[in-house]
């Protein structure tokens, strides 16, 4: 984007909450690589909110109030005094809106393009055929929201994500230090719900919160995050979902852009009960595990106690003798176990 780097240093102070009934702190507010940076007064990173993701609570009123889509909660005021980070988060906004598929010409392009190659080739009356083409011509942004809106229908069961502001830092660290290779890469903690991980179209990444609470050391949940995102690059996400759903929900997916709020409720339960999760081999395994620098042996402790069934990842694992680069820090470590409030 052309336009970030006209702005990369742009600073302005303002007024973040985290989350309703929190107390309002003072920040400092920058532009970073596609993303809204705020930071505390100290320049600690208290979380970062992707561009495409933000929106703004009162257009055309004073003091500007700006919270990431979807949660309404967290919350960013900018006075009118800062009126140049205002007009350069608005461009920004207005920019990335431009260049996103329109509604209505996605639907007739998409519509357009489906009978053409119904029409030409029969074979995309099979389901198979009619999924496998939705996914190659779906955009990151629109996984990336069909991502967002699953994750709201699974909210009245996981709760909300977690967001200690000690945590969120460090679970943004952990993002890092695991970055996706596809996808927003994103971490998110929940209450409950999920068993283990659970990776949503767009790349985000559930956490069941017993994985940074019940283990003494982050190589647990790091080893999780790679078998995670090994699954997710075998099994495309948004695939999985419209195989749950079925030829409706890919049609739908096709000629609107979107699988429906009956697909997406539908796949939340599936998800929430307990769905099997796609197996990894050990070989799959252990190579995710060099190119991330993770001891696997933690990992597979953490999956079978005894280690009789996790062995081959035990005997293999790729750091036994050589300790790789540290997941997080001890204080990173300690805040991220408190990211739920204890």
């Amino acid at each position: 984007m052309t336009a970030l780097s006209e702005y990369q240093r742009l600073e302005a102070s303002g007024l973040w909450r985290a989350a309703p009934g929190d107390q309002r702190a003072e920040v400092i507010v920058s532009v970073g690589d596609a993303t809204i940076v705020i930071t505390d007064l100290r320049e600690r990173v208290l979380t970062h909110w992707s561009i495409p993701a933000v929106t703004r609570a009162n257009p055309g009123e004073m003091p500007a109030i700006y919270h990431p889509d979807g949660d309404e909660g967290e919350t960013l005021e900018l006075d009118a005094s800062e009126a140049q980070m205002i007009d350069a988060i608005e461009k920004l906004r207005t920019g990335i809106a431009r260049h996103r598929p329109r509604p209505g010409r996605l639907r007739l392009g998409m519509l357009l393009a489906s009978v053409a190659i119904i029409g030409g080739l029969a074979i995309f009356w099979l389901p198979g055929a009619v999924r496998d083409h939705a996914l190659r011509v779906v955009p990151p942004v629109k996984r990336a929201q069909i991502g967002a809106a699953l994750e709201r229908e699974m909210q009245s069961v996981t709760g909300p994500p977690c967001r200690a502001p000690g945590g969120v830092q460090s679970l943004a660290k952990l993002a890092q230090r695991l970055p996706s290779t596809r996808g927003t890469g994103g971490l998110s903690v929940v209450r409950d719900g999920v068993d283990g991980t659970a990776t949503l179209p767009g790349g985000t990444i559930l956490i069941h919160r017993s994985l940074v609470e019940d283990y003494e050391e982050p190589d647990v949940v790091a080893g999780y995050v790679v078998a995670e995102r090994l699954r997710a690059r075998a099994h495309d996400p948004l695939g999985r979902l419209l195989d749950h759903a079925g030829l409706g929900a890919a049609f739908r997916l096709l000629t609107t852009g979107d699988p429906g709020e009956a697909a997406l409720r539908s796949y939340a339960e599936y998800l929430l009960a307990d769905a099997p999760q796609q197996p990894v081999s050990d070989e799959v395994l252990l190579e995710g595990f060099r190119t991330w620098s993770i001891r696997s042996a933690p990992y597979a402790y953490a999956l079978d106690v005894t280690g009789e069934s996790t062995v081959g990842l035990i005997e293999a694992d790729p750091f036994a003798a050589e300790a790789p680069p540290a997941v997080l820090s001890d204080g990173d470590w300690l805040r991220l176990q408190g990211i739920c409030g204890g």
